[in-house]
């Protein structure tokens, strides 16, 4: 990379200027204004600094735009939707650096309903790739409280899960080609809807939750599915997260795969979600510790679905399994659990400084590493409170916190670690994940030396130093 004085104030020009050439005057954006949005995280903990906002209409301008700053060794940032939780979309302060905007390349390339795939562009929001298969009578399966606004690029690069994992698997499970740009500007064209390919090595799965540090991903093909013509949610209260498990276990048992979402809250969050998120409602007479939202859906029209999930809550109650539940009765009750689900991470937002951990451990080993990190933490914090929620069907909990008098204007409190290590350590216990689903980002990178071996982390360093020479994608996140 090149310093300060070796990248004087008329050289930036004459580089913008290049920028402008390669994608028009109007999508290189340099106006503090108009640059400031792209500079900070969701959660507004990370800030950077950036030459330009630069946003290409397609892959051959992002390629003309990549090779500009290979030559000039200048960092690219790639950024979609800017709703990551660990500021891997977020440049560093180093200035010698664009944000890669790809909002532009937001279109549905194919949709092909017998191949069951869909074709396209990075900068598509997800929730415009569901209306897109929908319409063709297909699910696309990716669901995520920020479906409205995250794009498919960035769900890509960080793998994402949401909450049908359980039954679809993650965003790396539902891709079948990728297109994209090389740190040397080439382009690495893949948008092939094959089911087997085996000529090689899968280089797809490279770039998939390497969070643009080893190239920018301009396209994909991704699998669809039947759309559900069946679909029944459910709200039940449980006495603790064991019973949960076992109350999943048992919807497997007598419902089968047609269990796509299953999720555990416990009250706090479900408390904050009514505090501060307008038009929420109890969704049960009665309190209880813990709840477990799941929906269940089936192709066919006509479908025993919901006398089955009937009789499975009915067996669980008899079982004290569950306390008590309710089935919603039409989409928008449906949509009304969900809700509750979904704002839980903006309601969090308003107590104070909450220390986030997106861990993963074996889903029989959920119940006890509630009950130990909670009380490890107790220890450590007295008075500390714990939002607990999550997706317990593959393993993966928010296990997130408050600590008395931590606040989020305090940067000393935002820096500190010493949460984080008490929920970390006793993960890599139970030979878990500290990031199982929202990546590595800037706010893990220091973490991961010490959850993942050396020689895990020597391939890595091995595949950076070849796919980027340069060190210029998205420098200081991952590795």
């Amino acid at each position: 990379m090149k310093t300060d004085m070796e990248y004087p104030g008329t050289a930036v020009a004459a580089f913008i200027e290049r920028l402008a050439h390669a994608v028009g005057d109007a999508n290189v954006l340099t106006d503090a204004a108009d640059v400031a949005p792209a500079l900070s995280d969701w959660r507004g903990f990370y800030k950077g600094r950036a030459m330009a906002v630069v946003r290409p209409a397609n892959t051959s301008e992002v390629s003309a735009v990549v090779r500009l700053c290979s030559d000039a060794g200048i960092a690219v940032v790639a950024q979609g939707g800017n709703t990551g939780m660990c500021g891997g979309a977020t440049p560093t302060m180093d200035g010698r650096t664009i944000v890669l905007s790809l909002a532009r390349m937001n279109r549905v390339l194919a949709l092909d309903p017998l191949n069951y795939t869909i074709t396209v562009e990075a900068g598509c929001v997800l929730a415009t790739v569901q209306q897109a298969a929908s319409a063709a009578g297909r699910l696309f399966p990716l669901s995520l409280g920020a479906e409205g606004s995250c794009q498919i690029g960035g769900n890509l690069a960080t793998n994402a899960g949401g909450v049908n994992v359980l039954r679809y698997g993650n965003t790396r499970d539902l891709t079948l080609g990728l297109e994209v740009v090389l740190a040397d500007g080439s382009v690495l064209g893949g948008l092939r809807g094959l089911r087997k390919d085996n000529t090689g090595y899968d280089l797809k799965q490279l770039f998939i939750g390497s969070e643009g540090t080893l190239g920018v991903i301009t396209g994909a093909v991704l699998k669809v599915f039947p759309m559900p013509r069946t679909s029944v949610t459910a709200f039940a209260a449980v006495p603790d997260p064991a019973a949960a498990i076992a109350l999943l276990g048992r919807l497997r048992e007598q419902v089968g795969n047609r269990v796509s979402a299953f999720e555990l809250i416990s009250r706090r969050s479900i408390e904050l979600v009514l505090a501060h998120i307008p038009g929420t409602r109890d969704p049960l007479a009665a309190a209880s510790p813990w709840y477990v939202l799941t929906n269940v859906d089936d192709p066919r029209t006509e479908s025993d679905l919901r006398s089955a999930l009937e009789q499975a809550l009915g067996d669980a109650v008899e079982d004290a399994l569950v306390t008590d539940a309710a089935l919603a009765e039409s989409d928008a009750q449906a949509q009304a659990l969900w809700r509750i689900r979904e704002s839980i991470p903006d309601a969090s937002k308003s107590e104070g400084l909450l220390y986030r951990h997106d861990i993963s451990v074996p889903t029989s080993d959920i119940p006890s590493f509630i009950e130990e990190a909670g009380a490890r933490l107790e220890a450590a914090f007295p008075g500390v409170r714990i939002v607990c929620f999550g997706h317990i069907g593959d393993g993966n909990l928010h296990y997130n916190c408050y600590v008395p008098g931590r606040m989020r204007d305090d940067p000393v409190a935002i820096a500190a670690t010493d949460v984080n290590d008490v929920v970390f350590r006793l993960v890599h216990e139970r030979s878990g994940s500290i990031s199982a689903e929202h990546g590595i980002g800037q706010a893990k990178v220091a973490e991961l030396p010490h959850y993942k071996s050396a020689v895990e982390l020597e391939v890595m360093h091995r595949l950076k130093r070849v796919l980027d020479p340069q060190g210029i994608m998205n420098p200081g996140k991952v590795i």
